[in-house]
């Protein structure tokens, strides 16, 4: 288990710095932009000759900057924690499988659950879009969002296990018809209760690149988690074989 808690931090904390680094270089200029827009809108709704207050930022664009890199990390280092613990619940079952192939299932299965399934439902949105007073509600759907697809998950897995006396296009087939019915129970949770004044190729470029530095995460912690259990499992075969 510590073996998998090792390749979980070192996967999970190259994946964060990855996806920071892309979303640093990609994302905050858009983000910038976005800002620069709601500013617009805020000077546009300022009543004509009326005093208004505008407040510093707590933070320069510059230290959140770095933040977003740092957040990011710390994200990928605690999801490697997470997903060491379920691989090993996996590798229990299976101790015989090919660490490669397991590792990139297991990483897709993962990137569905909490990034791909939850994003179909509550898309990312700019800085500044949304009103405050909605802002503890919106993170609460998206949690719920999370939770579904993660249950949604292990139930597709389940579904996979118990058929496995079954056909492999059968068992296949049983799994993805779970994975659109748990895509149809996202579909159950409230709308986002705000409107999304930004232009659409703003709001398009946006969310492919907030989902692309989430793909970016996945990809490269499915390779270096893989990649160490290669190695482990040579290593393993070595110290048998001498």
């Amino acid at each position: 288990m510590l073996s998998l808690l090792g390749r979980g931090l070192a996967a999970g904390g190259l994946g964060g710095l990855a996806a920071g680094l892309f979303s640093l270089l990609l994302a905050e200029p858009l983000m910038d932009r976005a800002i620069r827009a709601e500013e617009a809108r805020s000077h546009e709704h300022e009543p004509a000759g009326g005093a208004v207050q505008h407040h510093e930022e707590l933070f320069s664009r510059s230290t959140q900057h770095a933040g977003l890199v740092i957040a990011l990390v710390v994200a990928g280092l605690a999801i490697g924690v997470l997903f060491a613990v379920a691989y090993a619940v996996v590798h229990r079952r299976d101790p015989r499988a090919h660490p490669w192939p397991r590792a990139l299932a297991c990483c897709a299965a993962a990137f569905c659950a909490v990034s791909l399934f939850p994003a179909l439902r509550y898309p990312a949105n700019p800085p500044g879009v949304g009103d405050s007073g909605t802002v503890g509600d919106r993170q609460e759907m998206w949690l719920g969002a999370v939770a579904v697809s993660v249950l949604g998950m292990f139930l597709v897995w389940q579904v996979y296990v118990r058929l496995a006396h079954r056909p492999l296009p059968v068992r296949q087939g049983a799994a993805a018809v779970t994975a659109v019915a748990v895509l149809a129970l996202l579909w159950a949770l409230p709308d986002n209760p705000d409107p999304v004044p930004v232009s659409p190729t703003l709001l398009w470029d946006f969310r492919m690149l907030s989902l692309a530095s989430h793909v970016l995460l996945w990809a490269v912690f499915a390779a270096v988690f893989g990649g160490l259990g290669l190695r482990a499992l040579r290593g393993t075969r070595s110290a048998a074989e001498g």
